[in-house]
């Protein structure tokens, strides 16, 4: 955390409004923020006071903050609101320009935009270029070239979720709601009747025929029973992998309680510097109580990362459990793991040779000038069917192509020639 300059108090004794509207700020910015914790908070920095800002932050942290993922939200939201801790309407007066900046810079960093949003509360400041006009025609027709807009789904769709805002992040999972993830049957050695069947059933043919004195009158065919094959997702949850690995996480909740789309069972997987099997919670209808129960059990949220470790944890306890018959795997992680790479490659071969296919989805593929330069992506991209990007709605749709053309010559070759590039 950066040094911060000495915090100067107000002469005006209304310190306590302005936690109450900061906690309004953090609570439009998506934090579980009840009136209780206001009043703890209030409490807190009365009790301990402060001289400088950072034992204020570290005092609201420690009221506000309750779980990994809301500390780059709190830190956002501390950093805009008290750069001047007077009052709420001189704060926006003075911050809206800045806000409206981070607003429209397509690089922010991580959980501003939200926190911006959350301070704005829909406000949007005057535009200084209108001050001065004296013609109150001038400027009131404005011509737009709709050719090349597009509607905002279709623009969520290709959006990084790392830059999305609240509400683009609330329709982006509604939208992952609706997605499906059809996979085609497999053949199995089992046959059941048909009529079109290329495979005489001798069985049912020698019943029918004991039925009619012995003489065969038709011969009874079969086909092969179709086989649905089993989902596996390995889902990264390190610091790096936490924005993308909850909107996977919310995808991969509608294909579990999709029926009729054609998976046998859908078994899901997190992992960061342990293994944690969450499929269980995945069954719960409620989206929200299912995540909810799955970020209790996993504790190694937004921390480091471990692959290889948590792969083999995986191959030596479930692989056997859940990769039988045909298994799909799909694993979600950015590849930078500071482990053993030989260790790591001998895992990634293990898990590559029980799966029927093996798709990596990494979010590092969103840059065009990507290369597997780090050692834990050369050590991984071998033994995968198929390297997909994963940080967008689109690329979650691409998944399907992806499943059909995993075993596609042309894809193992790209992917021969993104090592030989690397």
């Amino acid at each position: 955390m950066p040094e911060y300059a000495p915090l100067e108090i107000p002469e005006d004794p209304k310190l306590a409004q302005n936690i109450t509207h900061f906690a309004r700020a953090l609570r439009r910015a998506g934090l579980p923020i009840g009136p209780g914790r206001v009043i703890d908070a209030i409490r807190a920095v009365e009790a301990a006071g402060f001289t400088e800002k950072r034992d204020f932050y570290w005092t609201l942290h420690a009221c506000f903050v309750a779980r990994p993922e809301h500390r780059a939200v709190f830190a956002q939201v501390f950093r805009l609101y008290w750069r001047d801790p007077r009052y709420l309407e001189h704060m926006m007066s003075m911050m809206l320009p800045a806000i409206r900046g981070v607003q429209e810079e397509r690089g922010a960093q991580a959980a501003e935009k939200r926190a911006a949003e959350a301070l704005l509360d829909g406000q949007q400041p005057e535009d200084p270029g209108d001050e001065g006009s004296d013609d109150p025609e001038e400027g009131s027709e404005i011509e737009i070239d709709s050719t090349l807009t597009m509607s905002t789904e279709e623009r969520l769709r290709s959006l990084d979720f790392e830059q999305m805002s609240t509400e683009e992040v609330a329709q982006a999972k509604r939208m992952l709601a609706r997605l499906t993830l059809p996979v085609r049957p497999l053949p199995s050695r089992r046959g059941a009747p048909s009529s079109t069947g290329r495979q005489v059933d001798w069985r049912r043919s020698m019943r029918a025929a004991l039925r009619q004195g012995g003489e065969m009158r038709a011969l009874a065919l079969k086909a092969p029973r179709p086989r649905w094959p089993n989902l596996v997702v390995l889902c990264d949850i390190s610091g790096s992998m936490s924005q993308y690995s909850r909107m996977v996480l919310h995808f991969l909740h509608a294909v579990s309680n999709q029926k009729g789309a054609g998976w046998a069972q859908v078994h899901a997987f997190t992992f960061g510097t342990r293994l944690t099997n969450i499929t269980r919670h995945l069954a719960r209808r409620d989206v929200d109580a299912a995540l909810a129960a799955a970020g209790s059990e996993a504790q190694d949220w937004e921390g480091g990362t471990r692959i290889g470790t948590c792969l083999h944890a995986f191959n030596r306890d479930w692989s056997r459990r859940v990769m039988g018959q045909g298994a799909v795997v799909l694993l979600i992680t950015d590849g930078l793991d500071r482990g053993d790479p030989e260790g790591l490659a001998r895992e990634m071969e293990r898990l590559h040779l029980t799966a029927r296919h093996l798709i990596w989805l990494n979010p590092l593929l969103r840059w065009d000038g990507f290369a597997p330069k780090a050692a834990g992506i050369r050590a991984m991209l071998p033994h995968v069917d198929a390297f997909r990007a994963g940080h967008s709605v689109q690329s979650l749709e691409d998944l399907a192509v992806a499943i059909s053309n995993a075993s596609d010559s042309g894809e193992k070759a790209r992917l021969m020639g993104m090592i030989g590039a690397g």
